[in-house]
């Protein structure tokens, strides 16, 4: 089979043939029809210091288990987080972490869907907007943001905010059920909010605590790191709350059931709905980097083996 690997700190990315993996205890073999392409993985291609597997959200066809598994079968359609590597035609899940792909959901809308909605769901809870509230989100374009600004006016906030890198990006927030739209760069931020939900982090996180209202909630679930004044967050009772979906995942996955079944129950209602960036081949996983790395994607990223 056909997997996309790197040998050095930033790559390149390349192509390689190497025998389909065996299902261990508790795993599915997936033959992949869609990738999920995440600025986390990104990070770590261009950061680690050694090579490590591309992995991350996978949907496809399950093609055989290991000793153990209970809940899928040869045949069935599944997604879910692959940890090892997950950019290759077939790719090994953890029985723990895949969901099954419901009649009328194509593989792409499950990778765009279920883990990127999940994280932007997880956030918003975490955030504990009050009924009728404020909420502002960085990276409102990305592939989790474009999902929590449709989130957050399903659940009843009055006034929703997107924050971009790009004004190219402006009417697509907006399209999605944004109020109002503002760029990182700029001067004012608007009217204060009841909740930030970041994805950025660094220097943005100083922004995103003086854009709360007094008692506002910032939820930082970025992997870019960033630090926080204690004293800005005392003169305005504020409050900083990380967010880790692989937590929910294995400490709570009762949690992370009815989480995905909502999900899926917003996506069948339309209310909820995936968009795609772009889907590119296995060989193009470098071009697909790129769109993440230059921050030029509105929704979601992935490659179609």
């Amino acid at each position: 089979m056909r997997r996309v690997r790197y040998d050095s700190a930033g790559g390149p990315l390349f192509l390689e043939d190497v025998p389909v993996p065996a299902p261990g205890p508790g795993e599915l073999l997936v033959r992949t029809a869609a990738v999920g392409v995440t600025l986390p993985v990104v990070r770590k291609v261009t950061e680690a210091a050694e090579p490590i597997p591309l992995g991350g959200e996978i949907a496809g066809e399950v093609v055989a288990v290991g000793a153990g598994v209970s809940r899928f079968a040869a045949g069935d359609r599944v997604t879910g987080l692959c940890f090892g590597h997950g950019y290759a035609e077939a790719a090994l899940l953890d029985e723990a972490m895949a969901s099954p792909v419901p009649e009328g959901a194509s593989a792409v809308e499950a990778v765009a869907l279920v883990r990127s909605g999940l994280v932007a769901l997880g956030a918003l809870t975490a955030a504990r907007p009050e009924p009728g509230g404020s909420v502002l989100f960085t990276a409102a374009a990305s592939g989790v943001g474009h999902l929590a600004v449709q989130l957050a006016r399903a659940h009843g906030a009055s006034r929703v905010v997107g924050a971009v890198s790009d004004p190219a990006k402006e009417d697509f927030v907006r399209s999605l059920g944004a109020d109002d739209v503002v760029r990182y760069g700029d001067d004012d931020w608007g009217a204060p909010v009841d909740c930030v939900l970041d994805a950025v982090g660094g220097d943005l996180l100083g922004r995103a605590v003086a854009a709360l209202a007094p008692g506002g909630r910032l939820v930082a679930y970025s992997s870019g790191g960033g630090s926080v004044s204690a004293y800005d967050l005392l003169v305005g009772a504020k409050s900083v709350i990380g967010f880790q979906m692989a937590r929910i995942a294995r400490e709570q996955p009762e949690l992370y059931e009815q989480w995905r079944l909502g999900l899926w129950r917003l996506f069948a209602e339309k209310t909820v709905a995936p968009s795609v960036h772009g889907a590119f081949p296995l060989e193009a996983a470098q071009r697909a980097h790129a769109v993440i790395e230059a921050r030029a994607n509105r929704g979601k990223v992935v490659l179609v083996p």
